[in-house]
């Protein structure tokens, strides 16, 4: 039992470097990115351009709060917080989500203002910059969506996508920028919106954020095939009847399992509690990224309420 415990405990630790790798690696790629984009809007004038740039800084505090949540996340279990802190990564995402949508409205409303305000062309090289963008952006996507399923972390998953629609963004602005500079002042209005559009893919990124970080705090049950794999996992121990209840639910990058396990009604309550325990080893050493397995034993074949059981024994209430 300790070797295994020990082993899925090193799976673990092994995923959270890979996650805490890919959310570092993001913060620093984003940061340059929000710097040169931000720089290039100044100078040449382009709110289409200030506008990616603020959505390469809005990532920038989101990889921030993976970080620390991801940190806060390995943490030991204690007696004030017996199930961990796993589920920081949720909290952490769910308010810098909220974040993100404020800081959307205002530059949205900025947006809109300026749509009937002349302003110079942005020089042509300002197209360099976005065509540059969207390339960076869309290998952080096929990275980080890779990093994503493999440890199975909600909000690099979030990242993935996010950093999808930053490089269609960006393809926006190379569009808006383009008819500003071959259409001069007339289609000026162009940038502001391109603009819009990343506003709103920006907004709907952190709605989508925030859903998912909902859902995990109210623990949703993990994807079917997840329980169906550990169903098949317990269902081979020698021993287990049956399965009356499985629940999973998911925390940060780890996972809880509640069942109700069915064995022979025989079996004396040593070596109920000793099958339970091996039931336990078998899940966390198959599937480490369970940080623990909460077992309940009933007799196969009895499913008579608690109380009628009380009462057939004679124990009083």
């Amino acid at each position: 039992m300790a070797n295994t415990s020990i082993s899925a405990a090193g799976v673990r630790k092994a995923l959270y470097r890979e996650a805490l790798f890919a959310a570092w690696l993001g913060l620093w790629i984003n940061l340059g990115l929000g710097v040169m984009k931000l720089i290039a809007g100044l100078v040449g004038q382009s709110f289409a351009l200030l506008a990616d740039a603020f959505n390469s800084i809005s990532d920038c505090v989101t990889s921030s709060a993976v970080i620390f949540a991801l940190y806060l996340s390995q943490k030991p279990a204690d007696p004030h917080h017996p199930y961990g802190y796993s589920k920081a990564e949720a909290l952490a995402g769910s308010h810098v989500a909220l974040l993100i949508l404020m800081s959307c409205l205002l530059l949205g409303w900025e947006a809109v203002e300026r749509l009937f305000v002349l302003h110079p062309v942005p020089p042509i090289w300002t197209l360099g910059v976005a065509a540059a963008n969207i390339v960076i952006k869309e290998s952080l996507y096929w990275y980080k969506i890779r990093i994503a399923r493999n440890t199975g972390s909600t909000a690099l998953l979030a990242h993935a996508w996010d950093h999808r629609n930053d490089a269609l963004c960006s393809l926006a602005v190379l569009i808006g920028l383009s008819v500003v500079i071959v259409g001069g002042q007339t289609w000026i209005a162009a940038d502001e919106v391109a603009s819009l559009v990343v506003v709103v893919a920006v907004g709907v990124s952190a709605a989508s954020l925030f859903r998912q970080s909902l859902r995990e705090m109210l623990d949703l049950q993990v994807d079917g095939t997840v329980i169906e794999s550990m169903r098949e996992t317990v269902e081979k121990v020698p021993g287990v009847v049956g399965i009356e209840k499985f629940r999973v639910r998911k925390s940060g990058i780890e996972q809880i399992a509640e069942l109700h396990l069915e064995l022979p009604a025989t079996l004396s309550v040593f070596a109920g509690h000793a099958l339970a325990h091996e039931v336990k080893e078998r899940l966390m050493a198959h599937h480490p990224m369970l940080r623990d397995v909460i077992i309940h034993v009933e007799p196969a074949g009895h499913h008579d309420h608690p109380h009628e059981v009380e009462s057939r024994l004679g124990v009083a209430n």
